[in-house]
């Protein structure tokens, strides 16, 4: 464990490179929300995905895409994620995916894994996919009644095994979202996860938007916050391959202990995303507003949008909200994620100032 004094010279430095990363922001992570379209219906989903239709962009239209994206930034350096919705809804999915393989790109991919047959799993590795990170929610009544599926726990688990199966892939994750009804499952669910051979384990806390606003039973209290953060760590200095999320500034005594790296909200500095419908926007998790929205692939040129535009995610939250002033973590946090950012009121939705820090 690194001590306070040598955490805070880490997030300077941090903050520093920051700084340049608004001047010049780097493309790390591409995303590309092949559908909203999906087979389950998650009580959390910030996207509301489910059976809705929404427009989609072609194959062929994907297909211009890529290329334009291999002429613009290559295939090394960053890579495709692939997400939605369920993607594997889509019936081009593979023929999308192969051609994205086919032109060098590295990808993988989130995805509840219900659909994930050992023919499925085969085709994933053909097609070039590198990782995945699979949602286990719970236990098995749990996990089925959150995501409003009968039969959906047993599903996602053999889909994990067949991608074990095969044997070739790179990182087999398991995301858990963690909740006030399922926090109590978090070391019986360890124990089975332990017993399969993925190579790590994601927890993160459901998040005030999307469906989850409509289920306030679910969100943490502060002591759930607090042991979950706990159960992370405890798991990480016995070295098991847990850890949390990208999102939210844990303060001092968890920075660097639940995850690998500091805090660095990347949207609009090495993350950004194509929608369903083809709009340009940061991070898929951001509440969809018209302000927000950069451009769209059908009418503009991505590497133009990614260099001029994303003017909103090269500044510090921290400057626009009254409750960041004055608090001694603003230089670290610069107020925290885009994700779960109030725009009308400007202001965090969820802050862990008081309940870490």
């Amino acid at each position: 464990m690194l001590n306070v004094d040598t955490k805070y010279k880490h997030m300077e430095q941090l903050a520093e490179y920051r700084e340049g990363l608004k001047i010049k922001p780097l493309l790390k992570n591409l995303f590309l929300e092949l559908t909203l379209r999906c087979n389950e219906h998650c009580l959390h989903c910030g996207s509301s995905c489910g059976d809705k239709k929404s427009e989609e962009l072609s194959t062929e239209q994907y297909k211009r895409f890529l290329d334009e994206i291999r002429e613009d930034f290559g295939t090394k350096g960053f890579m495709l994620c692939i997400t939605g919705g369920e993607p594997l809804l889509r019936k081009d999915f593979f023929e999308i995916m192969s051609y994205a393989h086919m032109l060098g790109f590295k990808w993988g991919m989130t995805s509840n894994g219900t659909l994930i047959t050992p023919e499925i799993a085969q085709k994933l590795y053909e097609a070039g996919m590198g990782t995945i990170s699979v949602s286990i929610d719970g236990l098995e009544k749990t996990h089925d009644a959150f995501r409003q599926t009968v039969g959906g726990y047993k599903k996602a688990m053999e889909g994990i095994q067949n991608l074990i199966d095969i044997g070739k892939f790179k990182t087999i994750q398991v995301t858990t979202v963690v909740t006030h009804q399922n926090i109590g499952e978090l070391e019986q669910l360890y124990e089975i996860l332990d017993k399969m051979d993925i190579d790590s384990w994601r927890v993160i806390n459901i998040e005030p938007m999307g469906r989850a606003k409509l289920h306030p039973e679910l969100i943490l209290t502060k002591e759930d916050y607090q042991y979950m953060m706990d159960f992370i760590r405890s798991k990480r200095m016995h070295g098991e391959p847990v850890e949390y999320g990208c999102s939210h500034y844990l303060g001092a005594e968890y920075e660097h202990e639940i995850r690998d790296w500091y805090f660095l909200c990347s949207a609009g500095l090495y993350v950004a995303s194509i929608t369903a419908c083809g709009d340009i926007i940061a991070c898929l998790d951001i509440e969809r507003r018209q302000e927000l929205t950069q451009g769209n692939i059908l009418k503009d040129r991505f590497k133009d949008v990614w260099e001029n535009k994303f003017k909103d995610f090269r500044i510090d939250l921290s400057d626009r909200c009254k409750k960041c002033q004055g608090c001694s973590e603003k230089e670290r946090c610069h107020g925290d994620s885009y994700h779960s950012w109030d725009f009308e009121k400007n202001e965090p939705i969820l802050c862990f100032r008081d309940i870490l820090f």
